[in-house]
């Protein structure tokens, strides 16, 4: 799945680039978005949108998102998927947009290796560029490439709508809990919080891919349930590598040293041990997590908490059953078989990387 990842990404890059160009000039500006009412500043726009979102995609991120997108076109049986290019890279778009405005609001020191962008660029610009990843999938839609019917399109638009409505109610439950110094939420709660926040984008990906490609909503659901679960076990993933590049002393991971406990994150891990901890531990491991500042020895000594307490165990039990129902719910309907067999084959990737 990495050499297939690889083998696209310069065809992503090069259908976004359609969308956002690494040069941005006042054509691309009137024909994207409409001649302008004055003039536009294409070189204020190229600093300011352009330059900061193609240093974060240019800094790598795995693009799984359109890859999979893809791999469902072929299980649907379409003939020609990068007809439908286009459209793969709309939930593409959106995720490096979540992740501008999730670095804002998490006060996120490095993404992907590099200072974050709103240390770079300032919080102004980081947050207009990333709120502005919310809207250019929209005119994807409008631009219609696929030449989809408009009854199509409009689904299209609603299912957006409703997906990424959820998105922010996951992130609104994440900055609750990030805000307070107690750990309050429960599995269920972070499970919850992790479908939204990350599940929705994910379902954009397969829902996107079925409506586009007129598939029943029998399908429609179980692929899309298929994705949540995997969204899931990929956030649950992530945050275990976090913990375990630390305990090697970061590696190339691209976060600094014990980046989610030093931003006090409300990890699975980190719930499962304020559940099993004694009193006095649990008020320890509180007391840090929300610390404005953690030293390095208390990065070590929340790990060693986990340790103590199974939950880095917990969570990767928790993420292989994520993955096979993810699988199974992909083997309730009638697919192509080797785009199914890569589908399920990627639930065990996205458990079992190293970065």
């Amino acid at each position: 799945m990495e050499e297939l990842l690889e083998d696209l990404r310069p065809r992503i890059d090069a259908a976004i680039e359609e969308v956002l160009p690494r040069q941005v000039d006042e054509d691309y500006l009137s024909d994207f978005f409409g001649p302008p009412s004055y003039r536009y500043d294409a070189a204020g726009i190229q600093q300011a949108l352009s330059e900061p979102v193609w240093d974060l995609l240019d800094r790598g991120g795995k693009r799984w998102r359109v890859v999979v997108f893809l791999q469902f076109l072929e299980a649907f049986g379409h003939d020609d998927p990068d007809s439908l290019l286009p459209y793969a890279i709309i939930p593409e778009i959106l995720h490096n947009g979540t992740i501008i405005v999730d670095d804002v609001e998490d006060n996120a020191l490095m993404r992907r290796g590099e200072e974050a962008l709103h240390l770079k660029y300032g919080e102004d610009v980081a947050l207009n560029a990333g709120n502005a990843l919310y809207f250019l999938p929209l005119k994807i839609i409008a631009h219609n490439p696929a030449d989809l019917d408009h009854d199509v399109q409009l689904e299209v638009y609603n299912m957006l709508m409703y997906e990424l409505n959820r998105t922010h109610l996951g992130q609104g439950m994440d900055i609750c809990w990030h805000n307070e110094r107690d750990i309050r939420a429960s599995v269920d709660e972070y499970l919850e919080m992790t479908a939204c926040k990350t599940g929705c984008l994910a379902k954009i990906v397969a829902r996107l891919a079925s409506i586009i490609t007129g598939q029943p909503a029998t399908t429609e659901r179980a692929v899309a349930d298929y994705a949540e679960a995997l969204a899931i076990a990929f956030q649950i993933g992530d945050d275990i590598l976090d913990i375990e590049h630390t305990m090697d002393r970061a590696g190339d991971f691209g976060k600094s040293f014990g980046n989610d406990i030093r931003e006090g994150k409300t990890t699975l891990m980190a719930i499962h041990t304020a559940e099993q901890a004694a009193p006095a531990e649990r008020e320890r491991l509180e007391s840090i997590l929300s610390a404005s500042e953690v030293t390095r020895e208390e990065v070590l000594e929340v790990i060693e908490l986990y340790e103590r307490y199974d939950s880095i165990e917990f969570a990767k039990e928790q993420a292989h059953t994520l993955a096979d129902e993810a699988s199974d719910y992909l083997r309730q309907v009638e697919l192509e078989p080797a785009p199914t067999q890569r589908l399920i084959d990627f639930t065990r990737f996205v458990i079992e990387r190293d970065r």
